[in-house]
């Protein structure tokens, strides 16, 4: 099989996506976990109680929220990130970069389908994400919870992305597509 190469945009819209996705992950994993407000208005409580101190449930889980408010505005930041790097993505293809896959294409392998096919539920999965947490941000108040309903749904996807894209990128490695990984890192066949 020809060996794809890609080219330098390419590779670097690549990887600051996936590098910024991979940020965002942190930010939500850290916000479910250590950083959930009730587990931290667990260790406030504790705390305070050790030093005979005491606040209501209520001003400890705002203190809890407001702790963990600079690593929330993270996901913020890289939110705008991630939709600046996706209307670039979605700009490339006027400029003969990274042109968009049709998956309903006749005459391509189903292997050619499947492939294409989740990318394109990815870009349609990734912009309902952008633009649900635009809404969040920027949008009229009555609309915020069923936004948010909408942009949690978005972990799923990602780490369901992330899995499928690995192991095709695992499967293709150990196939028919030997140097994948390096010439995704640095493609030192591509024309400078």
């Amino acid at each position: 099989m020809e060996k794809k190469s890609y080219s330098l945009a390419f590779r670097i819209l690549h990887w600051s996506i996936a590098i910024s996705f991979l940020l965002l992950l942190i930010t939500i994993f850290l916000r479910l976990t250590w950083m959930n407000k009730n587990n931290m208005a667990a260790i406030i409580q504790d705390y305070l109680a050790e030093n005979n101190s005491s606040l209501s449930h209520e001003q400890i889980l705002i203190l809890a929220k407001r702790i963990r408010q600079p690593m929330w505005q993270w996901h913020i930041y890289l939110g705008y990130i991630l939709a600046g790097l996706y209307c670039i993505r979605l700009l490339l293809p006027l400029f003969g970069e990274m042109k968009f896959q049709n998956p309903f294409e006749k005459n391509i392998t189903l292997k050619i389908k499947f492939k294409r096919f989740v990318y394109f539920i990815f870009y349609i999965c990734f912009a309902t994400s952008i633009i649900t947490g635009l809404f969040i941000v920027f949008g009229p108040s009555n609309l915020k919870e069923t936004m948010e309903d909408i942009h949690v749904l978005g972990i799923y996807y990602l780490v369901a992305f992330i899995a499928v894209h690995l192991s095709g990128v695992l499967i293709a490695e150990c196939t028919d597509q030997k140097g994948i990984v390096s010439r995704i890192i640095c493609d030192s066949e591509t024309k400078k």
